[in-house]
């Protein structure tokens, strides 16, 4: 018992060190004037969630986050899944395929957005030179609202590696022998897909949801940073960029705080609605 506690006990000194004490340090200087400069804050009560509520750029950023998580969350589980079911079984190429899949994660977020750059361009990009061939002029992807956040999800689409490893690894775990006997009772590939293999997989896809809403949601910033630095008309400017414009740009280190309150709240409350959305499906007890 006492080798337990000493293997968790630097685990735990981290957390209270690099979470706990600064997320409280966080909950403080949000109702102060603290500008992160060296004058020290001082207490300013409400005044920062009164500013906040009349904030106009604040809406704009809780909206483009909100309609980011609806697209790029459901959009990266079903590619995961997708990808990982298709390339669980063996076949001819499948480890080049399977190294095709993850290769995308493990480039840095900066060199992929770069990369998207040259995708999007509207003159020589190759996604509009895709579209010409089926007779489609092509869009100006980072100057409309509409398209420049279909455009960050597209980048967003790729570093799907971790999610597809997990979702493989948990169906090469299932017992075939289950869809042996599914077999002979007459049920086919789909069938089998929805009565054994997504009921049985469920947990995995509910903890991969969670994990994807808390990464998109808070690590958005680079994409949306290089691609479009929040523009146009604040279609992405996703929190953590307000967040970081406020702090680090205008000196407004208080008024970050505050909404990266906000941000945690707002994370949580998605999580528990996924957990109860599960509990309700009875995929946890």
């Amino acid at each position: 018992m006492l080798s337990g506690w000493a293997f968790l006990m630097p685990y735990a000194i981290a957390v209270v060190v690099l979470i706990a004490l600064p997320a409280l340090l966080n909950v403080g200087y949000a109702f102060t004037d603290h500008t992160g400069l060296t004058r020290d804050p001082q207490f300013v009560g409400l005044d920062n969630v009164r500013r906040l509520m009349s904030d106009a750029f604040f809406l704009d950023s809780l909206e483009a986050s909100l309609v980011h998580v609806s697209l790029s969350v459901p959009l990266r589980l079903l590619a995961a899944v997708g990808l990982g079911l298709l390339l669980a079984a063996p076949r001819p190429g499948g480890r080049l395929f399977r190294t095709a899949v993850y290769l995308p994660t493990v480039i840095p977020d900066v060199a992929l957005a770069v990369l998207f750059l040259w995708v999007l361009n509207p003159l020589y990009g190759p996604l509009n030179q895709l579209l010409g061939l089926f007779g489609h002029s092509g869009f100006n992807w980072l100057a409309d609202p509409a398209t420049a956040r279909v455009g960050v999800v597209l980048m967003l689409m790729f570093p799907i590696g971790e999610g597809f490893i997990v979702v493989l690894a948990a169906r090469r775990m299932l017992d075939n022998r289950l869809y042996e006997a599914a077999s002979l009772e007459g049920c086919g590939p789909f069938g089998q897909l929805r009565r054994i293999t997504l009921p049985l997989l469920a947990p995995v896809l509910i903890l991969l949801a969670v994990r994807d809403t808390i990464l998109t949601l808070q690590v958005n910033f680079v994409p949306a940073y290089v691609l479009t630095d929040g523009r146009p008309a604040n279609a992405t400017l996703y929190l953590p960029v307000y967040i970081f414009d406020h702090a680090f740009e205008f000196s407004g280190f208080a008024y970050g705080a505050l909404i990266s309150i906000v941000l945690m709240v707002i994370t949580t409350v998605i999580i528990t609605a996924l957990f109860l959305v599960a509990r309700r499906w009875r995929v946890f007890r």
